[in-house]
């Protein structure tokens, strides 16, 4: 009966229009196709124009302050639009709605709806709050949230490539992070969940998953850990790439290594963050490893894989860091040759440990210099990586059309880099044999060596 009644009860957003806004990580990306298969049950209909929408979600990212900074700024941009449509609910969802929630509420920016990332479900009642004249808040934690039986709605249009969140907080409070306090503790998903919206995916004609989590690689149900978690999802199909991030270096196993060395189509390429180069700056960022661990992982992913692709996080600036700090930064770099990084100046981020105890006293100047050395580091290394591949032959996974010419396609091959080619008879979704004739420090060129 209660069932029956569920079935026939009014949807709530009775055709009104949703739009969703999303900054950020993959993370956030895969939590707006969960937040739209929320509100699609609810009657809501997804649309890519903000100029349409009845509902404006804004889903946010914490973790610097320039991200921050931009999102305020499009709230305030946000005033003219409900000038000039009354009615309109706009919202705040995801790490900084956890963060600043009473912010939000407040002033000419303040939003009509704020949402953490374990409050998705709640969205709609939120909503009617808001359309009801309140506020509709909720950012309350949870230690089970995992959202396993949603499928999300699928929003990216070339319809090959998909994230599969097998995962959601974090455990390791780095002093530097906020994440643990917006996104919660460490809890994962039934890994029959993730197998079944692999197989769903893959039958839809998905050619790759990227398995995400806030540190995927300490993924633990019941007896099945990550690496058994990725043997089970590549086993889905030879024809399916799988790929995952992000991984912390102190979980970084051997047994992972040798999984993703048996079987093929897990691709060659691993997100190793380092954040810094210096033993002393990892202990005072509370990484839990030290340089030599660091540089022994990588050793160990050159051994059982010589053909991985490696790439990094990096942090200029952190609390109390010198020189010599930095210069070990750079010449990790040097040892490692990462094909590309995230680089960003250190942002002193409200609640963490090092807001609280540390002082952020390197100069901004300087941050901005040693950030700029790091980023001319990286120029070079991604170059000299990139003309390693010219002459060599890849399969390429087609994607979509290039963005520069529409007799292009645009791919990536197991190592995540991405390669330009002559169009011909292949589609998105194919794979294409390439041998690389030219390149730039971020995209390959090839031609396709196949017969068509």
């Amino acid at each position: 009966m209660n069932i029956a009644t569920n079935r026939l009860r009014p949807l709530t957003g009775a055709g009104r229009r949703l739009f969703i806004e999303t900054y950020g990580c993959q993370m956030n990306a895969g939590d707006t196709e969960i937040v739209v298969s929320i509100m699609q049950r609810e009657g809501y209909v997804y649309t890519e124009r903000i100029d349409e929408a009845d509902v404006i979600l804004i889903n946010t990212c914490s973790i610097r302050d320039n991200a921050e900074q931009r999102i305020w700024g499009r709230l305030s941009e946000m005033r003219r639009l409900r000038r000039e449509r009354p009615g309109l609910i706009v919202g705040v969802i995801g790490c900084m709605a956890e963060r600043l929630r009473e912010q939000l509420t407040e002033g000419d920016r303040g939003v009509d709806v704020v949402a953490g990332p374990d409050a998705y479900r709640d969205l709609p009642r939120l909503v009617r709050s808001a359309e009801a004249g309140a506020k509709g808040v909720n950012v309350l934690l949870s230690q089970e949230e995992t959202y396993a039986e949603i499928a999300p709605v699928r929003l990216d249009r070339n319809g090959v490539c998909a994230f599969v969140s097998i995962m959601r907080g974090c455990n390791n409070f780095c002093s530097y992070c906020v994440v643990p306090y917006t996104r919660g503790v460490e809890r994962s998903r039934d890994p029959e969940t993730i197998v079944a919206e692999v197989e769903t995916l893959f039958a839809n004609g998905y050619r790759e998953v990227t398995l995400l989590g806030q540190n995927v690689n300490s993924y633990r149900f019941g007896e099945v850990d990550f690496p058994e978690l990725l043997r089970r999802t590549a086993s889905v199909s030879p024809q399916l790439r799988v790929r995952f991030a992000t991984s912390h270096p102190k979980d970084m196993s051997d047994r992972l290594l040798e999984t993703m060395a048996s079987m093929p189509n897990i691709c060659r390429a691993i997100h190793l963050p380092a954040q810094s180069g210096a033993s002393t700056m990892l202990r005072r960022m509370n990484r839990k490893y030290d340089r030599e661990w660091y540089l022994g992982r990588i050793a160990a992913i050159r051994r059982y894989m010589p053909d991985c692709a490696i790439t990094t996080d990096l942090i200029a600036g952190f609390s109390g860091e010198t020189a010599e700090e930095h210069e070990a930064t750079l010449s990790l770099m040097r040892e490692v040759g990462y094909e590309s990084a995230f680089m960003f100046k250190y942002s002193e981020r409200p609640g963490t440990f090092a807001q609280r105890h540390m002082p952020d006293d390197v100069p901004d100047a300087v941050k901005s210099a040693r950030l700029t050395e790091i980023i001319a580091l990286q120029g070079e290394l991604s170059l000299a990586s990139n003309r390693r591949d010219v002459g060599r032959e890849f399969e390429v996974l087609a994607e979509s059309v290039s963005h520069k010419r529409d007799d292009q396609l645009a791919g990536r091959t197991s190592q995540n880099k991405v390669v330009v080619f002559d169009r011909r008879d292949w589609r998105p979704g194919d794979y294409v044999r390439v041998r690389i004739t030219g390149c730039t420090p971020v995209t390959l060129i090839g031609e396709p060596i196949d017969n068509r």
